[in-house]
């Protein structure tokens, strides 16, 4: 049963940032801080085997708008 009072939740994908070599991932630290400030959740990683994290995924509190 949904209520008035439960979260709705948006979601966004990120790629990571890469290195010169576009191999290995560099430290996403900043990325993060970026989203966090925009009000974003880190909550996972979308993964291939033999790949590596390919996507970061954030969520937060949808603004009721649906015009995005």
């Amino acid at each position: 049963m949904t209520t008035d009072r439960e979260t709705v939740w948006e979601y966004e994908t990120v790629r990571p940032p890469r290195e010169a070599t576009m191999e290995e991932a560099s430290d996403p630290e900043e990325l993060l801080n970026e989203y966090a400030r925009e009000g974003w959740e880190f909550v996972s990683t979308i993964e291939y085997t033999g790949g590596g994290t390919k996507y970061l995924v954030f969520k937060r509190p949808a603004s009721g708008d649906t015009d995005e």
